[in-house]
């Protein structure tokens, strides 16, 4: 009597596949954990150190800044090493008037956040490229030449700062018209609007690896007409 197994191909042999079965599930859950620690790495918050030498070294800074960022000037260019936009952190430059501590911006940091949550902002607003699209994009939203030295917003706000337009802007949207989409009233405080304004400062910091894509053009249509503002 013929072996029963003597014409049988690897592919239909139940051995076979078990085999590679568990090679293919641990080689999964080997490279699951290393995408885990690389992302963590990736998406940890730095330090005031971290950035102070990375400032003073002119080096890249860690993908997420400390939130002593609100404190520098930030800028936003065209990287021919990487084919995309990227932050770029220049000199010190008042925030509110001061230079905030580690413990102060950590701390107003985390009340901007808090209210971005409690008033629902991505029901309207994209932010990390998480949110709606009814309402503008706001991740590169501190850098809208509107909120800028000689920008719309300050003339309209009647105000001198990038910040403190943003904030009285955010107090009473209702009175400075921006967008054919108005934004509602949603009684924030002048704390919390510091808050969201350093939220929105730090955020325009990250490295978003060019997102959203072709901001820059997009700010040069700003520069000769038209606003993006809120």
């Amino acid at each position: 009597m013929a072996n029963e197994n003597e014409n049988l191909s690897v592919w239909t042999s139940i051995s076979f596949w078990r085999r590679s079965a568990a090679w293919v599930t641990g080689f999964a859950v080997v490279l699951l954990i290393w995408l885990t620690f690389d992302t963590m790495g990736q998406i940890s918050m730095g330090t005031d150190a971290d950035l102070k030498k990375a400032v003073a070294e002119k080096k890249e800074l860690n993908r997420v800044p400390a939130p002593t960022v609100i404190n520098y000037h930030i800028d936003y260019k065209m990287s021919k090493k990487r084919g995309h936009e990227v932050p770029v952190i220049g000199p010190k430059e008042p925030f509110f008037g001061k230079e905030w501590s580690p413990k102060e911006a950590a701390a107003l940091l985390h009340l901007g956040k808090l209210t971005v949550q409690a008033k629902n902002c991505m029901d309207c607003h994209t932010l990390l490229g998480n949110g709606a699209y009814y309402a503008p994009d706001l991740t590169k939203a501190w850098l809208d030449p509107a909120w800028q030295k000689g920008g719309a917003m300050q003339a309209m706000t009647n105000t001198s700062t990038t910040e403190e337009a943003m904030v009285k802007f955010l107090q009473n949207p209702s009175q400075y018209p921006t967008h054919a989409r108005m934004m509602p009233n949603l009684g924030i405080t002048a704390k919390e609007a510091q808050g969201i304004v350093a939220f929105l400062k730090h955020m325009s910091s990250i490295d978003t690896n060019g997102f959203p894509r072709n901001f820059s053009k997009t700010v040069d249509q700003f520069k000769t007409g038209g606003t993006n503002a809120h």
